[in-house]
């Protein structure tokens, strides 16, 4: 079953970017530091294209930083501006700030050589859903003005924020691509919470980080349900393990729908630690060849 949700008030959002961007001085992209590339939104940025934009990878305090180091590097070697956040804790907000001023510093040095007062920084927030956008704007304002949630699709509609005399806020709704081409980023994106759960083959997803975690982080796999997989296990085999481990069986077989569900929820609630799903040397050896 392939993954896929672009409702229509997404496509309304993004036509309304797209009427907003001449309103706007910068773009504000939120991603998810433990998939960065999978939930950089490709589609937005032919959307916004020339657009001065700054990219946060925010929940920084969720990821694997070596790896996800490599991926600012990756970003930045193709001339975005990046900024490490967490939002949730306020850590790193004011250099999203800074940023932006560097960024547009020419055009404030002309309106100042000019004898024009700067007006305030209008500046645009995308981003995939749930990847903390609400949360940031409320964070950078100091108020509760953006609806929270940990689910996709809570803001519904653009509004204007105001920060302080230098800076002001465009909130905009999530925005998915309008499809993936790879359904490893529509598992990826499922198990951060950027599609709504009922419209998802959560069997499939959990085989997803079942593999994932057996390829990169198996001794935390063990760990953590006190099995014994081994890297050439079949992934079913290893949910047999976790079920065994945790359930009773219902009519002499595993408890499979409770398995999937523990498997989403740990990931969601770090019981595996630091993570990034995105693993550089698998998503770039493509790029470099």
């Amino acid at each position: 079953m392939a993954i896929q949700w672009f409702p229509g008030h997404m496509a309304k959002a993004t036509r309304e970017v797209r009427e907003n961007l001449k309103l706007v001085d910068i773009v504000f992209e939120l991603v998810d530091a433990r998939c960065p590339l999978s939930s950089h939104n490709m589609y937005l940025d032919e959307v916004v294209k020339d657009k001065k934009k700054v990219i946060i990878f925010n929940k920084i305090d969720l990821c694997d930083r070596e790896e996800t180091a490599k991926w600012r590097v990756y970003f930045e070697n193709k001339g975005y501006t990046v900024v490490y956040a967490d939002a949730k804790n306020s850590s790193n907000l004011n250099n999203v700030i800074n940023k932006a001023k560097e960024e547009l510093s020419e055009k404030i040095n002309r309106m100042i050589a000019k004898g024009m007062k700067p007006r305030a920084i209008r500046s645009m927030v995308i981003g995939v859903p749930n990847v903390g956008k609400s949360t940031f704007i409320n964070k950078m304002i100091k108020k509760n003005v953006a609806n929270t949630a940990n689910k996709p699709g809570v803001t519904k509609k653009q509004q204007w924020l105001k920060l302080n005399k230098d800076i002001e806020l465009l909130d905009t709704p999530g925005i998915l691509m309008p499809k993936f081409d790879n359904q490893e980023i529509g598992k990826k994106l499922s198990l951060i919470g950027s599609i709504k759960d009922d419209i998802t083959p959560l069997d499939e997803v959990s085989l997803y980080l079942i593999e994932f975690l057996k390829n990169n982080y198996l001794d935390v796999l063990n760990n953590i349900y006190k099995i014994d997989a081994i890297i050439t296990d079949d992934n079913v085999v290893i949910m047999e393990k976790i079920a065994k481990k945790r359930f009773k069986m219902i009519a002499g077989d595993y408890d499979y729908e409770s398995t999937i569900r523990l498997l989403i929820q740990d990931f969601r609630t770090q019981k595996f630690g630091l993570i990034t799903l995105d693993n550089y040397k698998e998503m770039t050896e493509n790029e470099n060849n």
